[in-house]
């Protein structure tokens, strides 16, 4: 009997880069006699009664073997674990990693490297007289410049470099209501870092990105990428990160430290592998299939 697996994502993003993701990993199982449905997370919906727990959706043959989650619908993810159903990655690897404060916290707390990082206290947006005065202790702490995050984001869109007092200021004023992080400003590492995709505790692949005009050196921002021949080093951090949030499969995003050893900038379970492959070569749908595999025989 083959596996039945159903891949997830998000129905309501305009972007083809998410369907490309699904179409990726559906395409990886065909290819291992894997038989792989793919559907919008807006077509199964969790239903709940006092003695249900179930998911609509229009499909006669029943719920799959597992389910690949490319989107961040923890809720959805949630269900099908409630029903028994595997799902790659678990709601708790989702939850935890999109949430930048919790994937800190993990990684400090398993004693990997990473930016100085304060998590910002607890702001209520509409409150008339937000107290800032925990500012100057960042700043002394940190100095400028320093990295602004929202705790919640994706792409890089919500990564700010604050260069002063005034600015800093400013950005907060906008970001009141919001769970952010401040973090030390690495130098070395500007415009550039490594992202390593891992799947089943082994780094697959990985590539250099750069970036001439931004800080930032994702590919969505503008940066180019490059084949990168990762240090054991790196491997190991990468597949210790992945760890930390109990993921089966992440893309792994590593910054340049000012003696060359690296930090952990951040860990993704949803990292799109579209670009990975374009520069490398590697499939990293091909390794998650035959990790699934395994883990279900």
């Amino acid at each position: 009997m083959h596996l039945q697996g159903w891949v997830i994502y998000n129905g309501n993003l305009e972007s083809d880069a998410f369907l490309d993701f699904a179409q990726m990993i559906q395409e990886a199982g065909s290819k291992q006699n894997v038989r792989i449905q793919i559907y919008k997370n807006n077509d199964v919906l969790p239903f709940l009664t006092e003695n249900t727990v179930e998911v609509l959706y229009s499909n006669e043959e029943g719920l799959p073997d597992f389910v690949v989650s490319t989107d961040k619908d923890i809720y959805l993810a949630t269900q099908f674990e409630m029903l028994g159903i595997p799902v790659f990655n678990s709601s708790y690897a989702i939850e935890t990693s999109d949430d930048k404060i919790k994937t800190y916290q993990l990684l400090a707390q398993k004693n990997l490297p990473l930016p100085k990082t304060i998590i910002g206290p607890k702001i209520y947006y509409k409150h008339e007289k937000i107290d800032y005065r925990f500012l100057k202790d960042i700043s002394k702490t940190l100095s400028f410049p320093l990295i602004v995050k929202e705790a919640f984001g994706s792409f890089g869109e919500q990564v700010y470099l604050i260069k002063n007092n005034e600015d800093l200021h400013n950005k907060m004023g906008k970001l009141a209501g919001k769970p952010v992080i401040f973090q030390e400003y690495v130098s070395s590492s500007h415009g550039k870092d490594i992202r390593l995709q891992v799947v089943g505790g082994e780094v697959v692949t990985s590539m250099l990105r750069r970036s001439e005009t931004d800080f930032r050196a994702n590919i969505t921002a503008g940066g180019s990428m490059e084949i990168y021949e990762a240090s054991e080093i790196e491997k190991e951090l990468a597949v210790q990160a992945t760890k930390a949030v109990k993921a089966d499969f992440a893309g792994v995003d590593l910054l340049f430290g000012p003696d060359g050893s690296p930090l952990v900038c951040e860990v993704n379970s949803n990292a799109h592998i579209r670009n990975l492959y374009n520069c490398t070569g590697v499939n990293a749908a091909v390794p998650l299939i035959t990790h699934i595999k395994n883990i279900l025989k």
